[in-house]
């Protein structure tokens, strides 16, 4: 008796656990037919629209989807709806009956702009750009738009939209921005994460000036209790005395992690920042900002050779990613840009070997082009830094790819590269390309502690402020190179838009610090 017990028991359980697993195997399809997100009951127009087969796998399959409204047409017989939700940059348009619950608050605000639910099944589309849309059984506007909607309008300027940032991510441009910003992003964590470098958070106040340009923003709280200047404390010499400041000497928001990111390298050997940065120049052009990002790695035992080989793997592997995994996106970006042709220039950066030149060799070029007859606007000679006309130029006509210029005279760089034998040049490097210039400047750092001392005096800085520095070349010192990457331009030239100021969710600029 125990034993048909004990064997009835046995196959219970069986069927208990087949039963599970067949439960288990239909929910994962169910999900794999219509995905929904984590978190919120609902799937996004990129899980539909965007699949391999554009949704033809979908049809028949009930789902939900939420997001806004792009257009609507309210017609007698039925009606069509244009829903973007921010995933992707293609629309689901949806058709609903008159007779569908919910159609008459639809009726009654249906607003580009509203926010909007519905529910229903996926149906193959006879339009033309789409091989699915949604047969809607229930929907419901959940926020509408009164007439000061400022996005109501179709081709709005981006000069205008900057002054409605709060609202610009929801059109096709700014939107698609924020999509290929956010995979170049993920792809700079998983190149580095993937090559062994630790992530590394820099300070944002520090008290030196990694690039001894002086153009920073002071962080002090003497202001805060101080109604007049005359109530701020000073020295006898009428200078402002800062033993009352928080930090008790003047502190500024930095310019790079970069002399902090090298004082882990030279612990833990790779690592990379990736965070914000400021500078207090007073600059109205399409390529500069007050706050940045940046990206800057530092790799300890690696020479000018090895960072030059670093930076270009990098920039081809985010260019790379961004055509794989935003590609609705960049096939925007390429019918949008003024230049055609953008995806082709990126394919191009990945598949090609980038071109090195030194410095030398590209005054010598610029000269002879000079000699041909062509006009440049800057001046073109041995020892001036070269202009974003030049690096175009030696990009887009001479070598028609990207190029890496490398060592530079030293009195155009920073006080941190290291000499070359010469006793003129520096084991600089700048990354040049199409369109943009210079999108990654970086060298060998100078790591002998003799060089590095001489250097700070001629500049006139002063040693007691950068004495942790030097003492990495007193113990342990090792060659070590890195780069720093404007995250801003490399959003630029890989989405083609051509100001800054649109390539960052809320833009700080002279006289601009809204939202």
């Amino acid at each position: 008796m125990d034993d048909e017990i004990k064997s009835l028991e046995a196959k219970l359980a069986e069927a208990i656990a087949e039963r599970d697993r067949l439960k288990d195997e239909n929910s994962k399809l169910q999900n794999e037919l219509a995905p929904r997100t984590k978190f919120s009951n609902r799937t996004t127009v990129k899980q539909i629209r965007e699949r391999k087969d554009e949704g033809v796998g979908l049809i028949n399959n009930e789902v939900t989807v939420s997001g806004w409204i792009k257009t609507a047409r309210i017609q007698a017989k039925v009606s069509f709806v244009e829903l973007n939700d921010g995933s992707s940059q293609l629309n689901l348009q949806i058709i609903i009956d008159p007779k569908t619950p919910g159609f008459d608050s639809l009726k009654a605000s249906a607003s580009t702009g509203a926010s909007f639910w519905a529910k229903g099944k996926i149906v193959a589309s006879p339009g033309k750009n789409q091989k699915v849309e949604m047969q809607a059984t229930e929907v419901e506007v959940l926020g509408t738009v009164t007439e000061e909607y400022p996005l109501a309008k179709a081709h709005l300027q981006l000069d205008f939209l900057r002054t409605k940032a709060h609202f610009r991510a929801r059109t096709n441009t700014i939107g698609g921005v924020a999509r290929v910003r956010n995979a170049l992003a993920f792809a700079t964590h998983r190149f580095f994460q993937e090559r062994g470098m630790l992530y590394f958070h820099a300070p944002l106040i520090t008290a030196s000036d990694c690039e001894g340009a002086g153009e920073m923003f002071q962080v002090t709280t003497l202001l805060l209790h101080a109604k007049k200047t005359a109530e701020i404390a000073q020295e006898k010499t009428g200078e402002i005395s800062y033993e009352k400041d928080f930090f008790g000497k003047p502190a500024f928001l930095t310019v790079s992690g970069q002399l902090n990111g090298e004082m882990y390298a030279s612990s833990l050997a790779s690592i990379y920042t990736f965070g914000p940065t400021f500078r207090a120049e007073d600059s109205h052009t399409s390529r500069h900002l007050a706050e940045f990002w940046m990206i800057e790695p530092e790799v300890a035992f690696a020479d000018l050779e090895d960072n030059m080989q670093l930076a270009e793997s990098y920039l081809k592997y985010c260019v790379k990613f961004a055509l794989e995994n935003v590609p609705e996106d960049m096939k925007f970006f390429d019918k949008m840009t003024k230049e055609k042709g953008l995806i082709q220039r990126l394919q191009q950066v990945v598949d090609s070997t980038f071109k090195r030149v030194s410095y030398t060799e590209a005054i010598e070029i610029l000269l002879k082009e000079i000699e041909k007859g062509h006009k440049f606007e800057n001046k073109v000679e041995w020892g001036v830094d070269l202009n974003s006309e030049h690096e175009k130029y030696l990009t887009e006509v001479v070598f028609g790819q990207p190029l890496i210029v490398y060592n530079y005279p030293k009195d155009i760089k920073a006080f941190y590269m290291r000499q070359n034998e010469d006793g003129k040049t520096v084991a600089a490097m700048d990354v040049l390309v199409p369109r943009v210039g210079e999108i990654i400047g970086g060298s060998q750092r100078e790591e002998r502690y003799d060089v590095l001392v001489k250097r700070l005096t001629e500049l006139g800085m002063e040693l007691s402020a950068y004495q942790y520095y030097l003492d990495l070349r007193r113990h342990g010192s090792v060659v070590h190179s890195g780069f720093g990457l404007g995250f801003e331009r490399l959003v630029m030239f890989v989405t083609g838009i051509e100001s800054i100021r649109d390539a960052i969710p809320f833009p700080r600029y002279p006289k601009h610090a809204e939202f």
